[in-house]
């Protein structure tokens, strides 16, 4: 299926940002996210997939996005640089402090919730978008919830 200008558009306005928080919650980088995003729209554009529905068409986008996630921490680039605190590393400062914890998490658990809690997915909903068993999708996210109390009863002590 082939797109008009407007149709991919709205497309765009539509689904941009939840394909964008997946990238970030995955990559942890603003930029490393819009450029994920950048290529998930890409590569709609290019293969034009046969789509049933609006549903079908952001799990595919969100299928995508993961992927392309995933490709970017994969390239030989990505492996050779050391890893060093930056500010791109950080989200931005209007975020809450549930988002900050949120991407302080293993990696492999904010996508998960980001999915979950962000964008309403089943855990088996979830699990087909990342390509995993629906029951390590459950583990992380009850391992993230986990977590998550910790850091931020951790951080409710330390004002008080």
């Amino acid at each position: 299926m082939a797109y008009t200008r407007q149709e991919l558009e709205e497309l765009v306005n539509r689904h941009a940002p939840a394909v964008y928080r997946l990238a970030f919650a995955r990559t942890g980088s603003r930029e490393d996210a819009e450029d994920v995003m950048q290529e998930v729209f890409l590569r709609l554009l290019r293969r034009s997939p046969e789509l049933n529905g609006e549903d079908h068409l952001r799990a595919w986008l969100l299928h995508a996005a993961a992927n392309c996630a995933n490709s970017l921490h994969r390239r030989p680039w990505r492996r050779e640089l050391p890893l060093e605190e930056d500010t791109a590393q950080t989200p931005p400062a209007e975020h809450d402090e549930v988002l900050t914890a949120v991407l302080a998490l293993p990696e492999k658990y904010r996508a998960p919730v980001c999915l979950h809690y962000c964008e309403g997915y089943t855990t088996a909903e979830v699990a087909a978008i990342l390509g995993k068993k629906e029951a390590t999708v459950r583990t992380w996210l009850f391992r993230a919830r986990g977590l998550l109390r910790d850091m931020l009863c951790e951080e409710e002590s330390y004002e008080r």
